[in-house]
C-alpha cells in the first residue's frame, strides 16, 4: 500500500514539474509570437496598398518578362491554386475531367477553339472580378476617413508607414514640409509610384482618386489609359534606339546579370526562345520585324477577343495529337502540365469510364 502511495507522488510531481516546464516556455515563446505578426501585419499592410508585381492574366509582367504561368491561368482562373504538384493526382485528374465538361459546352466531348475562347474570357473576367473585391479592402487600408477620395499625400503617408517609418511623424513632416529622410531605394519606388498616380487621375486631374480610379493604379491592366502607361514604361525599358518600337533584337536582349554557369545559359537559351517565338508569332501582327506601342497595347490587353481566340487555337494545337483542331479528354489530360503546372500520374487510366 505504501509503494503505490510513494509512486503516486511521484507521478503528481512529475506532472507538475512538466507543468511548471510548459509554462516557462510559454512565458519565453510569448514575445517572439508578439514580434512575428508585428512583422506579418507589416507584410501585410504593404502588400494592401502596393500594386502587384504580378498580374493575373496578363501574358506579360511589368518588367516586359513573359507570364510564365499565363496559360494555367487564362485556363484555370481561381481554381489555379488548386492545382499543387504535391497534391493527390487522382483528385488533380478529377477536376480536370470536371473542368473538360465545363468548356466543352454543346457536350459533344470535344473542346473548339470557340469554346475554349469563350472559357480563357470568362476566367480572365474572374481575375478582374478578383480584383475589383480586393480593390475594394485596399481602398478602404488608404482612405480611413472614408470620403471616397485619397491623395496621393495620404497614399504616401500609408505606403512609408508600410515601410516602417512612423506614420504621425510623416504625416506631421509632410504637413509642415519637412524633409523626411527617405533611403534612395525607397524613393525611386515612390518616384514610379507617384507617376502611376497621377496616370491613374482621370481627367480633369484633381489629384485625388477615388475607387475606381485605384483599382486602375493597382491594375493597370483593366483601364485602357493605364494600359498604355504600362505599354510605354515596357518599351521605354527594352527600347535601345529610342525610336519608341522594338525590333527582335531589343525585345530578346537579355536581362542584366545573367549568371555564367552551364545552367544559366540554357536558362538564357530557353528565355531567348521563348521571346524570340512570341515575338514572331504573336506580338508582331503584321509580320514586319517591328513592334510597336499599338501592337504591343493589343497584345497585353486581357480582355481582346481576337486575343483570346488566337490563344484558344495555340493551346489547342499543343496538345492536338490527332490533328483534327479540338482537344479530346485524353489529349488534355496527358498534357496536363501546359494546362495546370501539375502532371498527371496515369492520366489514360479509366477516363472514359470516370467521365
Amino acid at each position: 500500500m505504501a509503494s503505490k502511495k510513494t509512486f503516486f507522488l511521484r507521478l503528481c510531481s512529475l506532472y507538475l514539474f512538466l507543468f511548471f516546464i510548459f509554462l516557462l516556455m510559454d512565458v519565453y515563446a510569448r514575445p517572439a509570437n508578439n514580434s512575428y505578426k508585428d512583422k506579418a501585419s507589416n507584410s501585410k499592410d504593404e502588400n494592401e496598398i502596393l500594386p502587384p508585381d504580378h498580374l493575373n492574366g496578363l501574358k506579360m509582367e511589368m518588367d516586359g518578362h513573359l507570364n510564365k504561368d499565363f496559360h494555367q491561368e487564362v485556363f484555370l482562373g481561381k481554381e489555379m491554386e488548386e492545382f499543387e504538384e504535391d497534391s493527390e493526382p487522382r483528385r488533380n485528374r478529377n477536376m480536370l475531367i470536371e473542368i473538360f465538361a465545363k468548356v466543352d459546352a454543346n457536350e459533344d466531348k470535344m473542346i473548339s477553339a470557340k469554346e475554349m475562347q469563350r472559357w480563357i474570357m470568362e476566367k480572365t473576367e474572374e481575375h478582374f472580378q478578383e480584383a475589383v473585391r480586393e480593390n475594394k479592402l485596399h481602398f478602404k487600408a488608404v482612405d480611413p476617413d472614408g470620403d471616397g477620395h485619397v491623395s496621393w499625400d495620404e497614399y504616401k503617408i500609408k505606403f512609408l508607414a508600410s515601410k516602417g517609418f512612423d506614420e504621425k511623424e510623416v504625416a506631421q513632416k509632410i504637413k509642415n514640409n519637412e524633409d523626411l529622410k527617405i533611403d534612395e531605394e525607397t524613393q525611386e519606388v515612390l518616384d514610379n509610384l507617384k507617376d502611376r498616380w497621377f496616370q491613374a487621375d482621370s481627367p480633369p486631374a484633381d489629384q485625388l482618386l477615388d475607387e475606381d480610379e485605384f483599382l486602375s493604379f493597382l491594375h493597370p491592366e483593366h483601364s485602357r489609359g493605364m494600359l498604355k502607361f504600362m505599354v510605354k514604361e515596357i518599351v521605354r525599358d527594352l527600347d535601345q534606339d529610342g525610336d519608341k518600337k522594338l525590333t527582335l533584337a531589343e525585345f530578346i536582349s537579355l536581362p542584366v546579370g545573367t549568371v555564367e554557369d552551364q545552367q544559366g545559359h540554357d536558362i538564357d537559351d530557353d528565355w531567348v526562345k521563348d521571346r524570340k517565338k512570341e515575338f514572331q508569332e504573336v506580338i508582331d501582327e503584321n509580320h514586319d520585324g517591328i513592334v510597336t506601342m499599338e501592337e504591343l497595347e493589343e497584345y497585353m490587353d486581357p480582355m481582346n477577343e481576337h486575343n483570346a481566340l488566337n490563344e484558344a487555337k495555340q493551346m489547342i494545337a499543343v496538345a492536338d495529337e490527332n490533328q483534327n483542331h479540338q482537344l479530346e479528354l485524353d489529349e488534355i489530360l496527358k498534357y496536363s502540365e501546359y494546362f495546370t503546372g501539375s502532371k498527371l500520374m496515369d492520366y489514360a487510366r479509366n477516363v472514359h469510364e470516370e467521365f
